[in-house]
């Protein structure tokens, strides 16, 4: 894949991780596992670029963190709240709507 392919490519999936991410969160995970998840569903990120977005996403009042330690091993888990659900939403929406016109775009049905 040539540089140009590879950075359009990253740059549709960057909103899309944010979107899979605060979808994920809906039910309570530590970071390892969501990598682990995102990557067996398809959704390729990499732990360089997934830890500062669930940083980013708890600064903007998306996700909460709290540390489990109760095992040997403290982990931080992340959790979408209401404000993250809100914005799932609206993503998903928009996100139906352009899958959809991309959709007749390519199938020929432009209208």
């Amino acid at each position: 894949m040539d540089d140009t392919t590879s950075g359009h490519i990253q740059e549709l999936r960057r909103g899309t991780v944010v979107l899979a991410c605060l979808v994920r969160l809906r039910q309570a995970d530590y970071g390892y596992a969501l990598l682990e998840s995102l990557n067996e569903l398809g959704i390729t990120v990499d732990a360089n670029t997934l830890y500062p977005l669930l940083r980013r996403l708890e600064k903007q009042g998306l996700v909460t963190s709290e540390w489990n330690t109760d095992e040997a091993r403290p982990r931080k888990f992340y959790r979408t709240n209401a404000t993250g659900e809100a914005l799932a939403a609206v993503l998903t929406a928009d996100w139906n709507r352009i899958d959809d016109a991309i959709t007749r775009l390519t199938s020929g049905e432009e209208r």
